[in-house]
């Protein structure tokens, strides 16, 4: 896609969505690391049913590490994963009480230390939480990466460094909430809904989809 373009598409994506948040709900910086990495294999709407009540009594990592493993699978046993994920959360809470002063580190090197967090959630927190202008990259970006033009590689890291160098300063901060929310309201997997997508001309999908026939009114 030509530099132009690309500043096209994030152009209309912003004036469609000005302030783009992320889906998964949280009150804190902690409570923010702990639902993105519960997310993974599983989907906002149910981190969010499943951290509702655990999230009203549990604040910090020193209160999770008390709730315990336990405990804390009776919050997520309806989340894929629970008992891996239920582990993993105790055991970067631990780490962040006894080496962090139950602070989350604004580093994302430090972030991929913790036990259940890769690249894409450091880069959800740092973005989210602290405002760096990284690139998380889920399957929704890789697919409207690859599927538009804007940002084809064959591999995730390929598709976030290419997002890296061509996304344009005023779109940097907010440009995976962009993405992460087009490809999965618009442009989805199995059927783009190319009739309704405000970059359609943009684009370079060759199979765009049409508008649905309207089913006739009963007399």
């Amino acid at each position: 896609m030509k530099k132009a373009d690309i500043f096209e598409f994030y152009r209309r994506l912003a004036e469609a969505n000005p302030a783009p948040q992320t889906e998964l709900a949280y009150g804190n910086d902690y409570q923010l690391l702990v639902a993105v990495t519960l997310s993974a294999q599983s989907t906002d709407v149910g981190v969010n049913k499943a951290t509702k009540l655990l999230f009203q009594q549990v604040e910090t990592p020193a209160q999770m590490v008390a709730l315990g493993e336990d405990g804390l699978k009776q919050h997520i046993k309806t989340i894929g994963l629970f008992n891996a994920k239920a582990k993993n959360v105790i055991a970067l809470s631990e780490i962040l009480v006894r080496d962090f002063g139950g602070q989350v580190p604004q580093d994302r090197d430090l972030l991929t230390t913790l036990p259940g967090v890769g690249r894409k959630t450091a880069n959800v927190v740092m973005n989210t939480a602290f405002g760096a202008e990284t690139f998380a990259v889920d399957t929704h970006i890789f697919r409207v990466g690859n599927r538009t033009g804007l940002a084809p590689g064959k591999t995730v890291v390929a598709v976030e460094d290419k997002l890296d160098r061509q996304t344009p300063a005023p779109f940097r901060r907010d440009a995976h909430h962009w993405l992460i929310l087009h490809g999965r309201y618009i442009c989805k997997a199995r059927k783009p809904e190319c009739w309704r997508c405000p970059v359609v001309d943009l684009c370079r999908f060759k199979s765009k989809t049409p508008e649905p026939a309207q089913k006739p009114a009963r007399p």
